[in-house]
Parts: structure tokens; C-alpha cells; sequence
């Protein structure tokens, strides 16, 4: 291959100079707690804001640094080949209210950057996902009759404009694509400080009063935040065991890099139907097309060297565009829910002051602006549509069932395999930006060796439910197979489900 891959991941839409907040250090009173820092949370605060509800919402990192922060940035209802399948597990109207509601997320998304007229690299694009193969043709075919069942302006293509050959293709028109984090910093710098306070490194542990009309929010470090409403928009909820949601999704994790080309793009936005799945688009980029591919999944903490998903991807680029640099890589967290749409509503049937927006299936631009508006709506006592078919109190026995099994049975397998498995690797032996499950002292842990030689020691038992992580070497982290917490070399969480971080271990 041509081009270096960058050492290190750095996500394109991280390279802005995003505003900070300060650490929650007092007990504090609201209308309604946000739990989370990404398009969810943002832009539920930006909805609530304009009715003059008081708010706080707490980050427990920086805000726009998590999943948000790591996006393809597609604002389109395209997901895949999703509507045959919603059409046979849930039935056309439904079907019908999943694409109705991401259409009118990313309307919601235009009006508001038509209304405030930020500059957020906003253009719209017509989406494609095409099929390679004689397998995925007759599935492409089969999401063409449900788009016509639903009355999805769609049209079937046999070519794409790159040097890729396809089987067949479908077209929906009139979607969009944006930047991110230039789109959300907008909308935090808009906020009326006097109505809305964020907090940063402030992380949620625990709510109390749960059942009543004052729950209350208490953070790591034991401050209180008494509110009317909670709204956990912290991808995984951090308050997950009312409603079993770590036994109701599984994390998967994808790859991005982005390519500097002389190739003039020719616009649109293309995804694969086929594993392993391909996604293309463009941003721009100081005059220039840099282009946006992704692609590569696994369930996280599984699977090969995850450097080699970010390689599979550079070979990918190099054989359909001429690349000249590849000046970013990056990777990013999602979780699916057991029917592929998202819970969003009441976490459960009795806590109707708790909400929570997560599963959003790799497509959180829509999905989660769509969480936004009907949290807000629900809040603010106003009509929902949609309010029944994201309901997390769902419960299909087709395909749910089958696959709770499945999932929790995996879980099981990875639980007594980490348990059992002997490296007898010494961490002396690690080389710099060298990572590995190693033996210290006859015990399982994991070990580090950082740029500067320095080596860090972990013990790679989950804060969760006690499964084993494993070293993910394209990101530099440790994640569980289990439920897909994350935690840096340092041991500290990432991503949830895990509150706690990894103990440090001593050599003697």
C-alpha cells in the first residue's frame, strides 16, 4: 500500500476548538437533567431551551467527543436495507412511521441551520446502497418493492460512478450530509446560559427518587441534581438495570479513514449492502474533496487485529480513488438494538420520568435528532407520532426472542473463555505502542507500553459484569466482548456500560 496510515486515530470532525464547561461541584435544582454531550443531548437542550425549561446537561468527558464525534455524518433515511425488513417484523405502518420520522430529523436539522444560518458544510446528496454480489442483488431488489410499498421516492440503478461493479443499486433521493460537530457547537454557543447549564467531567453514576416526581441525578462524586425529568443520552445508558439493556443490545464498532484525492468527486453518498460493508462520501476540505470511507464491523472486543480493519479499508481507497494522503482514521462505537430500531422513550413502564434515547443502529445523525424532538415533545406534553414504535417497553417476539438468546448466550461463552485464558506473555517484553493481555504475578492483566516506554498495568475484568477485555490496537483501548464498555490504557471508561474505571495492577 501507497500511503501511511496516521500512527495515532484522530476523527476529521474533532479538529475544531469546541468550547469547555466546568466540573458539577454543588448540589444543584433543574427541570431536566441531560446526560450526555453528542447530537441527542445538544439538540434536546436546543428544543427545551426555546420553551424556557430549565436545564442542565452533564458530559462525563467533553462534550462532542464521543460517538457523535466519531460519525460518517450521513443525515439520511437510507439505513441500509432496512424497510423490507421492518415491513415483515413490524408491518407497513410502522415501517412507514421509521422513515417518516428520520425524514422529518433531518427537515428539523435544515430548519434549524436555515434559521440560524451557521455555515456547518451542510449540502444535499442523494444516498445509494448498491450490492456487489449475486447473493445481496435479489435484497436490493426486495427493499425496492417495500420503498414502494411505503411510497419512498426510490429508483433502481445498475451503475455507480467509481471504479466499482456493481450488481444493482438503489437510489433515494434528497438526503443530506453535514459537519457535525460544526452543526452542534453552533447550537451550545446559542444556548441561553441563563436557562441552560453544561457541566464537563461530570460523571452520572446513579438516580435516586426514581419512581417519584423528583428524581435525582447523583454523580461520581456525590452531587445531587433534583430535576422533573432525565433524559440519558449517554449512548449506553449508565443507569441500564431497570430495563435490562445491557441483555437488550450488543455493540458493534466500525471503522472510518479519510483520503485526500485529485479525483474530482461526483458526489452522492454509497453504501454497501455487502459485507464486508463499504461507505462513501465527500466533505469539504480547505478547497479540496476529502473523502469519507467507512466500513469493516465486528462486535466489539472480538475478531482480528483492529489495525487491520483500518489497512482493509486504505487497500479499499487506494484500488478505487488515487489517493494522496490519508490524514485521519478513526473508529466508531454503535449499539443495535434486538429489532434494529431504536429505544426511545420511558426507560421502563413505570419510571415515566426517566427517558432514554440509545440503539441507534450506526445512524445517529437522524435517529438520534429524531430521540431529540420526541423526548422534548414528551416533556413538554405535546403530540408524538412516533412515540409507540420507538417505545423501549417493545417487546417482538419476532426476531427478539431468538436473538436475546443469541446475544446473552455469546456473552456467556466470552465470560468463561476470558476466565480460562492463560498468556504467559512477560510485560518486559512489550515493545513501545506495544499492547497485549500479559501474566503478572500468575494473574491475567492487561499491559501497555506507551511512546515513551513507559508501561502501564491493568487488570482487564470489566467494572460491569465482570467479563474479560481485550486489546483493541487500532484505537489503543480495552474492550469487553460482553456489553461493550471501553476503557483507555490507563484503565479509564471510555464508553459505557462500565461507571467504574480498570484497577491498576503492580508488578512485585
Amino acid at each position: 500500500m501507497q500511503n501511511k496510515l496516521p500512527q495515532f486515530p484522530e476523527s476529521y470532525w474533532r479538529e475544531l476548538e469546541f468550547p469547555t464547561f466546568p466540573k458539577l461541584d454543588q448540589d444543584i435544582e433543574v427541570d431536566v437533567v441531560i446526560v450526555g454531550g453528542g447530537i441527542t443531548g445538544i439538540t434536546a437542550a436546543h428544543i427545551l431551551n426555546k420553551s424556557n425549561v430549565k436545564v442542565a446537561l452533564i458530559e462525563a468527558g467533553k462534550i462532542l467527543t464521543g460517538t457523535t464525534g466519531h460519525t460518517t455524518a450521513k443525515l439520511t433515511a437510507q439505513h441500509g436495507l432496512i424497510y423490507d425488513e421492518l415491513i415483515n417484523h413490524f408491518g407497513i405502518e410502522k415501517a412507514k412511521q421509521y422513515y417518516d420520522a428520520n425524514s422529518q430529523a433531518i427537515q428539523f436539522v435544515k430548519d434549524t441551520i436555515n434559521e440560524t444560518q451557521m455555515d456547518c458544510d451542510f449540502l444535499e446528496q442523494d444516498a445509494f446502497v448498491y450490492a456487489t454480489t449475486e447473493e445481496y442483488a435479489p435484497k436490493i431488489e426486495n427493499e425496492f418493492q417495500a420503498y414502494e410499498k411505503l411510497k419512498i421516492a426510490g429508483e433502481q440503478i445498475d451503475s455507480i460512478p467509481f471504479n466499482i461493479d456493481i450488481k444493482t443499486g438503489l437510489k433515494m433521493a434528497n438526503q443530506a450530509q453535514f459537519h457535525p460537530t460544526k452543526y452542534l457547537t453552533h447550537l451550545v454557543k446559542n444556548l441561553n446560559k441563563d436557562s441552560v447549564q453544561l457541566y464537563e467531567h461530570t460523571t452520572a453514576t446513579d438516580i435516586e427518587n426514581e419512581e417519584s416526581d423528583k428524581p435525582v441525578v447523583v454523580t461520581r462524586e456525590g452531587k445531587r441534581i433534583s430535576c422533573n425529568y432525565v433524559i440519558i443520552a449517554s449512548q449506553f445508558p449508565f443507569y441500564d438495570k431497570p430495563g435490562l439493556y445491557f441483555a437488550r443490545m450488543y455493540a458493534k464498532r466500525s471503522y472510518v479513514i479519510a483520503v485526500k484525492t485529485d479525483a474530482s468527486y461526483p458526489g452522492g453518498m454509497y453504501i454497501s449492502a455487502d459485507d464486508p460493508v463499504r461507505s462513501i462520501r465527500f466533505t469539504p476540505f480547505n478547497g479540496e474533496d476529502l473523502l469519507i470511507i467507512g466500513g469493516e464491523n465486528h462486535k466489539t472486543g472480538t475478531g482480528i487485529d483492529t489495525f487491520k480493519h483500518y489497512e482493509a479499508l486504505q487497500q479499499f481507497a487506494e484500488t478505487t480513488f488515487p489517493v494522496k494522503e490519508i490524514p485521519y482514521r478513526w473508529s466508531a462505537q454503535d449499539l443495535i438494538t434486538l429489532d434494529k430500531v431504536p429505544y426511545i422513550g420511558p426507560i421502563t413502564q413505570n419510571k415515566q420520568r426517566i427517558l432514554v434515547a440509545t440503539g441507534y443502529h450506526k445512524w445517529g445523525m437522524t435517529n438520534g435528532t429524531a430521540a431529540a424532538m420526541l423526548l422534548s415533545d414528551l416533556i413538554l406534553e405535546k403530540q408524538n407520532r412516533f412515540i409507540e414504535l420507538y417505545s423501549p417497553s417493545r417487546f417482538q417476539a419476532d426476531p427478539s426472542l431468538k436473538k436475546i438468546f443469541t446475544i446473552n448466550a455469546d456473552v456467556a461463552k466470552h465470560l468463561i473463555k476470558g476466565k480460562l485464558e492463560f498468556v504467559p506473555l512477560d510485560p518486559q517484553l512489550l515493545q513501545n505502542n506495544e499492547g497485549s493481555i500479559v501474566t503478572v504475578n500468575g494473574k491475567r492483566a492487561g499491559g501497555y507500553r506507551d511512546e515513551n516506554g513507559e508501561l502501564h498495568l491493568v487488570d482487564t475484568t470489566c467494572t460491569h459484569l465482570g467479563c474479560e477485555c481485550e486489546w483493541n490496537s487500532g484505537d489503543r483501548t480495552w474492550d469487553c466482548p460482553c456489553h461493550g464498555s471501553r476503557f483507555s490504557y490507563t484503565g479509564e471508561v471510555v464508553t459505557g456500560p462500565a461507571l467504574k474505571p480498570l484497577k491498576s495492577v503492580g508488578e512485585d
